[in-house]
């Protein structure tokens, strides 16, 4: 394992559990719990389950530059986000290729807070903030607890008041059990949830009283790789282990198009000037593969990395796959060619144990419309 060089005061907690803190970008973090994992997948669907996401990176950008500094490394039109609100963006290098994804929070005129995860958004920040008036601060007291699942509003109302006026995409200073954090309707579930920011010295008690109260609510604390279960029906991707850093082209460099992804929709309308958006114009229509889904028959959920058939030919492969008891489909996330990405497309999924039969199908698998993550009130 890489040497952690970051750590979750919550550690402890984790190893109480059975977790080995598999290191995930610089810090030990709870991959494997001893309960069964499909437990808490069914506990973020149908009720709530609180996670340990202290890993995400997190970097305050402030200062009279700082909104430039956003805008040249993001492809999102800052201007136009409100304090106390948020975007999901990306950051591209210079030939248009996806090097990072992140949370982009507006905490007032000259103050953000991006939180990204693995890539390399933080050196990102720091180039374009390079003769600015800004100042760039990684803030690694700063710990992140992510309350997830339909029960997760009704158990915090009991504690924050107007917690069900926070609406999707934004966040709200307040105390809970009398410390101070942000609340944030965020996470990366596919289901209604709040991130829970607070300082180091409070993450521990703040968990503990969460999983002590909401034990009677079905809440559960629930591992880091149960996201996988949850992302891979919700269309949620993860860097890099979606990306060609991954599973590298044959005879090209690493580096995917938002394009290729499915993340245009990250940029801004007409929005230029930001890093790689000359390139990133450039590669449209020039996909060399698609992120699809593929729906496999039975219960036997594909392999990660395992390969993707078509006419007997390795033509991609499968990121992650699940199989849902609750949902009772057996999906997941692949790289294929423009032309398999067409929905009902016949495909073959090479697992260890054998080949099971698939079909392209678009995604997210679950909650179509998103309208559980995005419900008001």
């Amino acid at each position: 394992m890489t040497a952690s060089w970051r750590f979750s005061a919550l550690a402890d907690r984790h190893r109480a559990m059975g977790s080995d803190l598999e290191d995930w970008s610089g810090m030990g973090t709870a991959w494997s719990y001893d309960k069964d994992q499909t437990e808490e997948y069914l506990a973020i669907r149908t009720k709530a389950g609180i996670m340990d996401v202290s890993g995400l990176k997190k970097v305050h950008i402030i200062g009279p530059h700082a909104s430039h500094v956003i805008d040249r490394a993001t492809t999102r039109n800052i201007e136009k986000l409100k304090p106390g609100r948020s975007t999901y963006a990306c950051m591209l290098n210079d030939a248009g290729k996806f090097v990072d994804d992140c949370v982009i929070y507006r905490m007032g005129p000259h103050s953000f807070m991006v939180v990204h995860g693995s890539g390399a958004g933080h050196e990102q920040l720091t180039m374009a903030a390079t003769g600015r008036n800004v100042t760039i601060l990684f803030d690694d007291d700063l710990h992140d607890i992510s309350l997830q699942g339909p029960l997760a509003v009704d158990y915090l109302e009991k504690h924050v008041p107007g917690i069900r006026d926070v609406v999707y995409f934004s966040h709200i200073q307040t105390t809970l059990f009398g410390k101070p954090v942000m609340i944030s309707r965020t996470g990366y579930t596919g289901e209604r949830g709040y991130e829970i920011f607070c300082r180091r010295q409070d993450v521990v008690e703040i968990w503990d009283q969460i999983v002590a109260e909401g034990a009677e609510m079905g809440i559960l604390p629930t591992r880091f790789t149960t996201l996988d279960l949850l992302r891979a029906e919700s269309y949620l991707l993860f860097f890099p282990y979606d990306n060609s850093e991954m599973y590298p082209f044959e005879d090209e460099a690493c580096g995917d198009t938002l394009w290729e992804l499915g993340l245009d929709f990250t940029v801004s309308p007409g929005k230029t000037g930001f890093r790689g958006a000359e390139e990133h114009y450039r590669l449209k229509g020039k996909e060399r593969f698609k992120i699809y889904g593929v729906k496999l028959e039975g219960t036997e959920p594909a392999a990660e990395g395992a390969p993707l058939l078509k006419d007997g030919v390795q033509v991609g492969v499968v990121t992650v796959g699940m199989y849902s008891p609750l949902n009772e489909h057996n999906v997941g996330i692949a790289r294929m060619p423009v032309d398999c990405a067409v929905e009902g497309t016949a495909l073959t999924v090479q697992n260890p144990d054998g080949e099971i039969a698939a079909i392209a199908h678009p995604m997210p698998f679950y909650d179509v419309d998103k309208l559980r993550r995005t419900a008001k009130g």
